[in-house]
């Protein structure tokens, strides 16, 4: 078994759709916004937990999307097999040939150790993942990362020449008697 980036990112976003949907559906732009993703993959993904019916979307303003079921009913096994292209044997991209020997030298170790891992992806529901978030301090309302705001510059107040008889302007020194410019 081999779970990618791909199922990892969904496992992420799910649980960030899963503590901000309360209110209203969520909007993948938010949700890359706060998990660093481009929006065009967190689409794709959507689009297959979608098909598997583990979200549902709704378009327009407002638009977004929510968990389709409960999040104590949702597996992170199932997000993973939504979006991942797995198989039940890793030994796929071996030859025939190939893939018989490594089973005959490893009995059903490989497939034992696949059948534990999903076995325990199983028991892991989205819940699980909310709350573990919300003991770190997770963040349940709908907003996007706060942005550190730019440091006000303000101006250096400039020292005051206080030259007597120095013009301040060329204006000033224009309307200056000829005498009194020397």
């Amino acid at each position: 078994m081999r779970i990618t980036t791909r199922g990892q990112l969904a496992v992420s976003a799910m649980t960030d759709l899963a503590l901000r949907q309360k209110m209203r559906p969520v909007a993948l732009s938010t949700i890359s916004a706060r998990q660093g993703t481009s929006l065009s993959y967190l689409e794709q993904l959507f689009g297959a937990l979608r098909r598997a019916g583990l979200v549902d979307s709704t378009r327009g303003p407002g638009g977004g999307y929510t968990l389709a079921r409960r999040v104590d009913q949702i597996s992170v096994a199932e997000i993973i097999l939504a979006v991942e292209n797995l198989k039940s044997d890793d030994l796929q991209n071996l030859g025939a040939g190939q893939a018989a020997q490594v089973k005959s030298m490893t009995g059903d170790l490989w497939s034992t150790f696949n059948l534990r891992v999903m076995e325990y992806l199983q028991s892991v529901t989205l819940q699980d993942l909310v709350a573990q978030q919300l003991e770190k301090g997770g963040v349940m309302e709908d907003a996007a990362p706060a942005v550190p705001a730019k440091p006000k510059l303000t101006p250096k107040p400039r020292p005051l020449m206080a030259r007597v008889g120095v013009p301040n302007s060329v204006f000033a020194l224009g309307s200056m008697p000829l005498l009194q410019r020397r």
